[in-house]
């Protein structure tokens, strides 16, 4: 198994002065001490306090993604990089497949395709875009997801025309260095939607379970259990591994990754509880997961989990 560091807040201690500093410091560190992965969100406001101190009030500190993570890749070496999700409806599909692109190009490989399709209408409506319904914005994401297909396995930039996006001639060169081409990882467990189309056009699902960790807001609930999530994780591969079926799709082609949120502390998590929660999610066949550490600025919590967890949890 995998382990990935998702860095949900900028707002530290000294912020905004030391954001690159700081930011700087997590992704070589985490690099150092053997994480597979850095994920940062795809969001223009921070996610506000109904996930208590996890994120924190939306006014708080967000930097924009794809600048970040080409950041990161000029800062590290070998730990893949991507945004988990990119709202598709920010940016022009063609455009995406550029940009991820590049940046595979420039890192040399190390980058992540994460897509979803969209949520915070907030955001989305204080920058000016539209906020289509739920069942536009997911027709939106499929015809990304032929765009994408076509941009990276015809060598022809033959032209588009679907019912939201006209492209001309999607060409995509220099390709992707990462063959064949970086993995399409989509964000989210609907069962009628979602997972139907990780099926179709995923290589990696990503499910977002909550955390037993206390004052985190709607991530957690009185008397849930890591246990109670963990099923909630094996049934949602149950399902997808059906609709692989259905299309006739091998489920050992698509990478099953699981984001959570944990804080190495003694007052918190410690380090047992961190690796029993890895080998239940193991057992029903995750393969990358990706924690969110409210506390990661502090630094140690890397080290500790590089030191203490990463070794026997690469073994699973």
């Amino acid at each position: 198994m995998h382990v990935g560091l998702h860095i949900g807040k900028f707002h530290w201690p000294g912020s905004p002065e030391n954001i690159s500093d700081t930011l700087t410091e997590i992704a070589q560190t985490a690099e150092q001490s053997g994480f597979y992965s850095i994920w940062v969100m795809d969001h223009i406001f921070q996610l506000g306090t109904h996930y208590g101190y996890i994120h924190g009030p939306v006014e708080d500190e967000m930097l924009e993604a794809y600048t970040t993570i080409a950041y990161l890749a000029a800062k590290t070496k070998t730990i893949k990089l991507g945004a988990q999700v990119t709202c598709n409806f920010f940016r022009n599909p063609a455009l995406l497949v550029k940009m991820i692109t590049t940046l595979d190009v420039l890192s040399k490989g190390r980058a992540y395709l994460g897509l979803g399709a969209g949520w915070f209408g907030r955001e989305a409506v204080g920058y000016g875009y539209k906020f289509p319904s739920l069942k536009v914005r997911f027709e939106m994401l499929e015809e990304t997801l032929k765009i994408i297909q076509r941009m990276y396995n015809y060598k022809k930039s033959d032209p588009f025309k679907g019912k939201f996006y006209t492209l001309q001639e999607p060409m995509n060169n220099p390709p992707p260095i990462t063959k064949p081409h970086p993995p399409i990882l989509i964000g989210g467990s609907g069962e009628r939607k979602t997972l139907k189309l990780v099926a179709r056009y995923g290589d990696a699902c990503n499910i977002v379970i909550g955390t037993t960790l206390k004052d985190a807001g709607d991530l957690t609930r009185e008397g849930i259990t890591w246990d109670i999530f963990v099923d909630r994780v094996k049934h949602k591969f149950n399902v997808l591994k059906k609709h692989c079926e259905d299309v006739g799709r091998p489920y050992e082609e698509i990478e099953k990754t699981v984001t959570t949120y944990i804080e190495v502390d003694p007052e918190a998590m410690k380090t047992k509880e961190v690796l029993s929660l890895c080998k239940k999610l193991s057992n029903v066949g995750c393969q990358h997961v990706i924690f969110n550490m409210p506390n990661v600025h502090e630094i140690e919590p890397l080290r500790i989990i590089g030191s203490e967890i990463i070794p026997v949890v690469k073994e699973l």
